[in-house]
């Protein structure tokens, strides 16, 4: 069985628009006017909207044009659909020139830990419209991803290839042995990481930057790395350290910030890739949307001495 198909209306906003004014002035001249567009024009305009909607919108007169009842309907729904569209281009507009709007950031492990939430903040409190999506990604996961568009702006450091990318500095950090404070290795001034090897290590999860950084490390060495627990944040990491259960190797922002309230020691490590440079980046030869390219301005000068504040 089939049913009978009523007609099918579609709303042109100039035409919306035009009736309005039309309605407002009582008159298609004036009207027309206002439209900026000539009397025959809106005239016809006028016809095409009343044949979409199948009815007839004014009662015509000499001295002008008065609504009907399906007219005053028509204008009751026609200046909620304009104002609405009004206040979208106003919201759009605002978007397009950065005054709200959101920004996708993807970040290293190390960074999200150190200096990332701080510089983010500081940023936040200056932009109070915009939101941030922050994911956490593997450093060669978000090449990839800035690389495929996944999102705006990524922080990554170590050995990866940025070919392709704009790269600018963030906060540098470096990597520090986590021991109890009462540890022999406590009173060294610094060490080489093969002089850890000898100790049980607590590192992040399987698939953490650092988990995977370490262990090849320790072969080109001769020797092997296996962690004794691994676990799901550096907190986690310091507090195993500080009940014995082995010694851990962290950024020292992180550390630093655990062993304020924690029995630890921070031995540096004399190894050169110990030193962390965060790297901020973005795709080459693409203009970022006005939000995210005062983001990266603001990350790259964030300061350490901005951090410690």
């Amino acid at each position: 069985m089939r049913y009978a198909r009523g007609p099918t209306m579609h709303f042109d906003l100039f035409d919306l628009r035009l009736f309005v004014f039309v309605a407002e002035e009582s008159n298609l001249r004036r009207g027309a006017e206002r439209a900026c567009i000539s009397l025959a024009a809106a005239s016809t305009r006028i016809k095409q909207l009343e044949d979409n909607i199948g009815a007839k919108l004014f009662y015509r007169k000499p001295q002008g044009v008065e609504l009907n009842p399906a007219g005053e309907a028509l204008l009751h729904h026609a200046r909620k659909v304009l104002q609405q569209v009004d206040h979208l281009k106003i919201d759009l507009r605002d978007y397009a020139q950065g005054a709200k709007g959101h920004v996708r950031v993807l970040a290293n492990t190390t960074s999200i830990t150190s200096a990332l939430p701080s510089a983010l903040a500081s940023f936040l409190a200056q932009h109070k419209d915009v939101s941030i999506d922050l994911r956490e990604r593997l450093s060669q996961e978000i090449v990839m991803a800035i690389h495929e568009a996944h999102a705006d702006i990524g922080l990554v450091a170590g050995n990866v290839d940025t070919q392709g990318l704009e790269v600018r500095d963030f906060v540098a950090d470096e990597l520090v042995v986590v021991v109890p404070a009462r540890h022999p290795m406590a009173a060294l001034p610094r060490m080489d990481f093969v002089q850890t090897l000898d100790e049980p290590h607590i590192s992040l999860a399987e698939g953490s930057a650092l988990a995977n950084f370490l262990p090849p490390l320790a072969r080109q060495m001769g020797r092997n790395l296996e962690f004794r627990i691994q676990v799901s944040s550096f907190e986690s990491i310091c507090l195993l350290v500080e009940a014995g259960v082995g010694i851990g190797i962290l950024p020292r922002s992180s550390a630093a910030r655990h062993a304020r309230t924690l029995k630890l020691a921070l031995v540096p490590l004399t190894d050169a890739w110990a030193q962390r440079e965060t790297k901020i980046v973005n795709r080459a030869g693409q203009p970022l949307p006005r939000l995210a390219a005062e983001l990266v301005r603001h990350l790259a000068n964030f300061s350490f001495a901005d951090r410690l504040l």
